[in-house]
C-alpha cells in the first residue's frame, strides 16, 4: 500500500516542482522517453486529484512527447499496455519508492512506449487496407459511392443517420437508404440502441478494439 501526500500545500509545492522538471530542460537534460518516465512517477506518487490520476498521468505522458516533438499529435495510446501490465505497472512504482529502483522503472516505461507504438503502426497499416478494400468494392456494387461516403465509414467505427445526412448533404430518407443498402451487402452492421440505429464498421471496430463485435454480443 502507498499513501501518498495528504497535505493540500505539500501538494501544491510538489506538484509546482513537477511542473518546472516537465518544462526546464536544464533541470534534467536527458532523452525525453527517459524523462518521460520520470514525470509520470512523479505525478502518480504526488496523486494531486480524488480521482482520475491514472488516465490524467497517461494524458500527460503523450502531451510531454508531443511538447518535446516526438509525437506530431497525442496517438501514443500508452494505457492499453499500462493495463495489461498492471500488476508489473504498481510493483514497479513502488520499488521505486522502496528501493529507488528507478532503472526497471525506466525500462518498463520505455517498452510501454515501443510496443504500443508498433501496434499503433499496425493499426494505421490495417485501417488504410480496411479503407481500400472497401473503397473498390462499395464502388463497385453501390451506385451511390462518393469519397464522403469513404470519409464518413472511417471517420468513426460507427456511423448514424444524421451522419450521412450531414456528410453527404442528402435527406434523411435517402441517408437511411444508403446505410440499409451497406447493412445488406455486409460492409456495416446494424444496431439498435434505445431509439437510436447505429451501423457498425466491423473490420474498423475489430481493427481498434482488438476483438470482433459478434464474440461481445455472444
Amino acid at each position: 500500500m502507498y499513501t501518498p501526500p495528504q497535505d493540500a500545500a505539500t501538494i501544491v509545492t510538489l506538484t509546482g516542482d513537477l511542473e518546472r522538471f516537465i518544462n526546464d530542460d536544464a533541470l534534467f537534460d536527458a532523452d525525453p522517453l527517459i524523462k518521460m518516465a520520470l514525470i509520470h512517477h512523479q505525478f502518480e506518487s504526488i496523486h494531486p486529484f480524488y480521482d482520475g490520476n491514472g488516465r490524467t498521468g497517461r494524458i500527460v505522458n503523450v502531451l510531454y512527447l508531443v511538447k518535446e516533438g516526438l509525437l506530431d499529435v497525442p496517438v501514443l495510446y500508452l494505457s492499453r499496455q499500462i493495463v495489461r501490465t498492471k500488476s508489473d505497472y504498481y510493483r514497479l512504482l513502488q520499488a521505486v519508492r522502496e528501493g529507488d529502483a528507478w532503472e526497471e522503472w525506466v525500462v518498463y516505461m520505455l517498452s510501454a512506449v515501443e510496443r504500443t507504438a508498433a501496434e499503433g503502426i499496425d493499426a494505421i497499416k490495417g485501417i488504410r487496407t480496411a479503407l481500400f478494400d472497401y473503397k473498390h468494392r462499395i464502388r463497385e456494387q453501390h451506385r451511390f459511392y462518393s469519397q464522403d461516403l469513404i470519409n464518413n465509414l472511417f471517420s468513426h467505427p460507427y456511423t448514424k443517420i444524421e451522419f450521412i445526412q450531414r456528410d453527404l448533404k442528402v435527406s434523411r430518407l435517402t441517408a437511411t437508404k444508403y446505410l440499409d443498402a451497406l447493412t445488406a451487402t455486409g460492409f456495416l452492421h446494424k444496431q439498435k440502441i434505445g431509439r437510436s440505429n447505429y451501423y457498425v464498421n466491423l473490420p474498423l471496430y475489430g481493427i481498434l478494439t482488438g476483438e470482433s463485435m459478434q464474440e461481445n454480443e455472444a
